[in-house]
């Protein structure tokens, strides 16, 4: 397969990790550049906390909060993958989006001419974190390129 740019969906995770260099190795062996996805869950969008917050301007400054919160995250990762990239002489760019995982995923695999997916396996049951369920099915029902699935690295 001739590879020349790979879309890697990585969250910094224990399995994000493992995509991020099964990514970073093809693109290697290919010469192929790499778009990093981060995807924020939309169920962050509805994070008010309203069953303690009891006025409007307090539910706005916590909205705000989060918010900052998880663009400065989203920030961190992005850069932490352009570090990556950099010292292996590998071209870099991130995008970041708000939604289901599967359907940003699909989405931005349709705005660029992509050789291949790469995306992290689902959590073993018992691991802690949020589970953002990845959608495996639409994915494979959906994509019109190559998807790989790395391992979890406790697997």
């Amino acid at each position: 397969m001739n590879v020349t740019n790979v879309l890697v969906a990585s969250h910094g995770t224990p399995g994000a990790l493992m995509a991020e260099q099964a990514a970073i190795d093809l693109c290697q062996e290919n010469g192929a550049t790499l778009h990093h996805l981060l995807v924020v869950p939309d169920f962050w969008k509805g994070m008010m906390g309203d069953d303690w917050l009891n006025n409007a301007i307090t539910r706005i400054r916590f909205g705000d909060y989060v918010e900052n919160q998880l663009a400065r995250d989203a920030a961190i990762e992005t850069e932490r993958m352009a570090e990556i990239c950099k010292p292996a002489g590998i071209s870099c760019s991130s995008t970041v989006r708000l939604g289901k995982p599967a359907v940003c995923l699909i989405s931005a695999a349709e705005q660029e001419n992509f050789d291949i997916v790469v995306i992290g396996s689902p959590r073993p049951r018992g691991t802690p974190g949020y589970r953002s369920r990845m959608g495996l099915e639409l994915l494979a029902r959906s994509l019109t390129i190559p998807l790989l699935t790395v391992p979890h690295p406790q697997r």
